[in-house]
C-alpha cells in the first residue's frame, strides 16, 4: 500500500475519532429537548453524560480499525505512531506524514463539528473547555493540577500503547484487537474526562484547541502533545525489551533444524 493511501486512511481514521468523540461531547452531552408534543415549556434531558461520550470515544476507534486498520495500521494518534516507533512497529521515516495526516483529520473535524453546532442559536464558545477541548488548572474539568494532568496523560497513554502492542502482536489472539483497543479507550476516558478532559491524542487536542476561541487552551496544548507522547514512548521501549518475542538462531533451535 502507498504512503499516500495509509495516509489517507490516518485521516479519514482521525477525523472520524473527533467527530465522533469529540462531536458527541459537544452536540449530545448535555442535549435537553422540549417537550412539545403536550404544549409544555419544560425540557428535559436526554444528553448522554461522559459515559457516551467515553463510549462514543471507544467506537470511532472500533470501527475505523475494522474499516482502515488493515491498510494504514489504524493508528490515527500521533502518540500510537511514536509507540509503535519505539517499539520497532513502525517506520520512522512514516512519522511526520502520518502525524499530518492525523492532525489534519483532527482540524477538519473540529472544522464540521463548529458549523454543526453554529446551526444551534443557543450556542457558544464558552465554559472551561469549549469544543470539547482538553486542559488542566482552570481549564480541567475537574479543577485538577498540571503535574496532576501531567501525570494522568503520560499513565494513560502509558498503558494505552501497552494494550495496542499486546493485542497487535502476533503472537495474540487473531480479530479481536480494534475491540480492546476501542474498550480501552472507552475505560481511558471514563478515568480521566474529570481530569483533562481526555486526550491521550495530540492530533484530537490539536484540532478543536484551534477553533475554540480561547486562547489560554491554545497555551496549554503542549502538554498534550508532551505527555501522550511520553507515555507511548515509555510504553514501546518497555514492551520492546520485555515482552517482545526473542528471536532464536535457527542453529539452536531444535525444531528449525530438524524441519531443515
Amino acid at each position: 500500500m502507498t504512503l499516500m493511501k495509509r495516509c489517507l486512511a490516518e485521516f479519514i481514521g482521525t477525523f472520524w475519532l473527533v467527530l465522533g468523540g469529540c462531536g458527541s461531547a459537544v452536540l449530545a452531552a448535555t442535549f435537553t429537548a422540549k417537550d412539545v408534543t403536550l404544549g409544555l415549556d419544560t425540557s428535559f434531558p436526554l444528553g448522554i453524560s461522559f459515559l457516551g461520550v467515553a463510549l462514543a470515544f471507544g467506537l470511532t476507534v472500533f470501527t475505523m480499525a475494522y474499516a482502515v486498520g488493515h491498510i494504514s495500521g489504524g493508528h490515527f494518534n500521533p502518540a500510537v505512531s511514536f509507540g509503535l516507533w519505539a517499539g520497532k512497529r513502525f517506520s520512522g521515516s512514516d512519522l511526520l506524514p502520518y502525524i499530518v495526516a492525523q492532525v489534519l483529520g483532527g482540524i477538519v473535524a473540529a472544522i464540521i463539528i463548529l458549523i454543526i453546532a453554529s446551526g444551534n442559536p443557543d450556542f457558544a464558545l464558552g465554559g472551561a473547555n469549549p469544543l470539547a477541548t482538553n486542559g488542566y488548572g482552570a481549564h480541567s474539568p475537574g479543577g485538577y493540577s498540571l503535574l496532576s494532568c501531567l501525570i494522568c496523560e503520560i499513565v494513560l497513554t502509558f498503558m494505552f500503547l501497552l494494550i495496542i502492542l499486546g493485542v497487535t502482536d502476533r503472537r495474540a489472539s487473531v480479530g479481536f484487537a480494534p475491540a480492546a483497543i476501542g474498550l480501552a479507550l472507552t475505560l481511558i476516558h471514563l478515568i480521566s474526562i474529570p481530569v483533562t478532559n481526555t486526550s491521550v491524542n495530540p492530533a484530537r487536542s490539536t484540532g478543536v484547541a484551534l477553533f475554540c476561541g480561547n486562547a489560554e487552551l491554545i497555551a496549554q496544548l503542549w502538554m498534550f502533545w508532551v505527555a501522550p507522547i511520553i507515555g507511548a514512548i515509555l510504553a514501546g521501549w518497555l514492551y520492546l525489551a520485555i515482552f517482545a518475542e526473542s528471536r532464536i538462531p535457527a542453529s539452536v533451535n531444535p525444531e528449525v533444524e530438524r524441519i531443515s
